[in-house]
């Protein structure tokens, strides 16, 4: 597989983050096929992708020319196994669950041509062990975008303990084709962005459950006071709380340190259902 051979890109996957990497492949030309499991699903992230690139046009950052031929090179299906025959790369973009990925990844893998590349989206899970699940351990790797795809530019790619040096050249040089500034980070829990941000965030929430300060002024201090562009509970908002459970649970499990322990006010609000933005409340309400 070289380069040039990449036309028909699928994302399993149209949720947030999954709509937001085939918007950006379908943007630079790519063939996209996005894979989910209700046609529902699709017609939702179809609908998301369409108000995002009319955003873009609104602000001067795409003609409708631009719009017209992204939402031509966009494709839908609700079968894994048919996308993943005439596949010439794939993204996994699904939740953040290492038996769902497992599942997927070994239906992946037995459906697409033998030579292709199968990339994951995910934030903090092994590709190692994911790659486990395959017969081309060589040919998986994680490439992490982050959240909004489309304005976003950072992508990290990380290589497990078995993935080429071929793969990590093509993987690569494909996201900085769609735009996207790389990072190479090795196979450790969280990578590096997650690895430093969640432990943030987490002692945000320790300060809300303390009753440190007010959940606005704890944003306020970050803010203001380290120039972030967002709070780290109106970030943990829009991220969804279980994820950042998910993400914490893999620091904590995978680096054995007990400073990664998940918050118990996080634990309590996922299991109350304030989800964040996603679920309309989590730090605050939507």
């Amino acid at each position: 597989m070289n380069l040039d051979a990449i036309k028909n890109v699928v994302v399993v996957g149209a949720g947030t983050m999954g709509n937001g990497i085939a918007h950006t492949f379908a943007q630079h030309g790519y063939t996209t096929t996005m894979v989910d499991v209700k046609q529902e699903y699709l017609d939702r992230a179809i609908q998301t992708i369409g108000g995002n690139l009319d955003r873009q046009v609104k602000k001067g950052a795409l003609s409708a020319e631009d719009k017209s031929s992204t939402l031509a090179h966009l494709h839908t299906s609700t079968s894994i196994i048919e996308a993943c025959k005439t596949a010439d790369f794939v993204i996994e973009a699904a939740t953040e669950n290492q038996q769902l990925k497992s599942m997927l990844f070994h239906t992946m893998d037995e459906n697409c041509p033998p030579d292709v590349i199968i990339a994951t989206n995910t934030s903090s899970i092994s590709i190692t062990e994911i790659a486990a699940f395959t017969k081309r351990p060589g040919n998986i790797i994680g490439m992490h975008f982050f959240n909004p795809v489309p304005m976003m530019k950072l992508c990290e790619i990380i290589c497990g303990i078995a993935t080429t040096e071929e793969t990590f050249a093509i993987t690569e040089e494909l996201a900085q084709k769609i735009g996207k500034t790389t990072v190479c980070v090795q196979d450790y829990p969280g990578f590096i962005s997650n690895r430093i941000l969640m432990p943030m965030i987490n002692e945000a929430i320790y300060c809300v459950m303390e009753n440190i300060a007010s959940v606005e002024d704890i944003d306020t201090v970050m803010k203001l006071g380290m120039n972030h562009p967002m709070g780290p509970l109106t970030l943990a908002d829009f991220i969804g709380l279980d994820t950042c459970l998910a993400i914490m649970e893999v620091l904590h499990e995978g680096l054995g340190d007990s400073k990664y322990r998940p918050c118990p006010l996080l634990r309590k609000m996922v299991a109350a259902g304030y989800l964040g933005k996603k679920a309309g409340r989590g730090f605050y309400k939507y």
